[in-house]
């Protein structure tokens, strides 16, 4: 390479650099030195290799818990040997069914091909807080049926925030114990494995079933254990404006006790997260175990997981 070469390839690359750091994507300005790449004998180093890093996750204003599986930011969350997680391939996000016509086009802007529904026909079915998923034309909507519990039923059942969280604590645990909820948990992480495109799962909160599978989906991907559960205790940050809006509600609606009551089911506590985990330990030894044991998966559907996912 001569030395102009170079020093142009230098200046390039520097440019690069500072639009990748600063997670923008934009146009180069009419006044930019137009550069000839096919010009330049760039030796062995592979353009490819920058590693242009995604603009940041967007917020949709209609889908609170939306949120990319990987991280919002960035290169992606970090593996325990180093990698990084890719970006823009798997979703998770509380229900679509409020979905704004900006945030389809947001949606499909990602290239959004499958919506994964964890929640069962009553949820989707009741008046208050169910309803039929919003998306985009083309995306391929799949309804895998995980019953849980929705804010009516709890409202009766539940007498004190103790029980609330106790109740949290059982679901988890379920989740490992219960082998229809097994069944769920496998034929979602399957779908996943085996869909073409950008993938999103969700629930009603985007924040049991769905942080569940997004712990399974991070484990085999190999993301730290700490890291995992930051990134599932981002849920109460995510749902704090609309979890306030229903407890004003029912505490007009019902009562200010019902409200306290119901508040810790509203929201995640690493509490929750460790009884399944500790139910894991207990039934299967690890979270390997309890996949290919406990779910049934193959060796292949977790290869090919694990493909999607780190970098």
């Amino acid at each position: 390479m001569s030395t102009r070469s170079r020093m142009l390839f230098a200046r390039t690359a520097k440019a690069a650099a500072l639009v990748v750091t600063g997670g923008l994507l934009f146009a180069a300005p009419a006044t930019a030195i137009p550069l000839d790449l096919g010009s330049l004998n760039t030796g062995s180093v592979d353009l490819g290799s920058l590693d242009p890093v995604l603009a940041p996750t967007p917020n949709l204003a209609s889908v609170a818990n939306f949120r990319d599986v990987a991280g919002n930011d960035g290169r992606g969350y970090t593996t325990v040997d180093g990698s990084h997680l890719k970006r823009g391939v798997i979703y998770r996000s509380n229900a679509l069914t409020a979905t704004s016509d900006a945030d389809k086009a947001t949606l499909t802007g990602l290239g959004l091909a499958d919506a994964y529904d964890l929640r069962g026909s009553t949820e989707i079915s009741n008046p208050f807080i169910g309803g039929a998923d919003k998306l985009p034309d083309g995306v391929t909507y799949t309804n895998i049926p995980i019953e849980f519990k929705d804010l009516t039923q709890l409202a009766t059942t539940i007498k004190s925030p103790e029980e609330a969280k106790q109740f949290l604590v059982d679901t988890n645990r379920s989740f490992v114990t219960d082998p229809v909820r097994r069944a769920g948990f496998k034929q979602v992480l399957s779908d996943i494995a085996a869909g073409d495109g950008v993938q999103l799962f969700h629930c009603t909160s985007g924040k049991d079933r769905t942080g569940w599978t997004a712990m399974l989906l991070q484990t085999i991907a190999g993301v730290p254990a700490q890291t995992i559960m930051d990134d599932y205790l981002l849920s109460n940050t995510y749902l704090q404006a609309t979890n306030e809006k229903i407890l004003a509600q029912i505490s007009q609606a019902l009562s200010p006790q019902v409200a306290t009551n119901l508040e810790p089911a509203l929201g995640v506590d690493a509490s929750y997260l460790e009884a399944g985990l500790a139910q894991i330990a207990s039934d299967y030894g690890t979270v390997d175990g309890y996949l290919t044991e406990g779910l049934g998966l193959t060796a292949d559907t977790i290869t090919l997981l694990k493909a999607k996912l780190v970098d």
